[in-house]
């Protein structure tokens, strides 16, 4: 990571430019700030910004992971298709693997993401790519 003007780092994405905003509506982000920036605290690496679909949502829901249940006491609304998330690196990759990986916003998808998931397969599923 680079440091900006104020000392902290810039998160870039995998094409390797300024990291974009993933989702406002809903927040989305381990930071919940709206873009998929990770740190040494983010565990589970939600760093692929993914463009929902019914197929994932229930694939994660047969995995153990309901996106699609709200938990208002977390400020979870709940997933609906087309809505964008920032989701684990190992998650989406095992969704690839299953032939039920979501759409990936490459702009907005941290290169942390590229420890985990090559990015040949994050381009398969482009959704800004021409």
């Amino acid at each position: 990571m680079m440091p900006d003007e104020f000392g902290g780092n810039v998160q870039r994405n995998v094409l390797g430019g300024p990291l974009g905003v993933c989702s406002e509506r809903p927040v989305t982000g381990f930071f919940r700030d709206g873009c998929c920036n990770s740190s040494p605290e983010d565990v589970g690496l939600h760093t692929v910004c993914a463009v929902m679909t019914a197929d994932f949502l229930l694939f994660s829901k047969m995995r153990g992971n309901d996106l699609t249940t709200p938990h208002p006491e977390f400020g979870f609304p709940g997933l609906k298709p087309g809505d964008r998330w920032c989701l684990c690196a190992a998650r989406w990759r095992e969704a690839w693997e299953a032939g039920a990986a979501p759409r990936v916003v490459l702009g907005a998808t941290n290169e942390a993401t590229l420890e985990v998931v090559s990015l040949d397969s994050l381009k398969a599923c482009a959704v800004d790519l021409n």
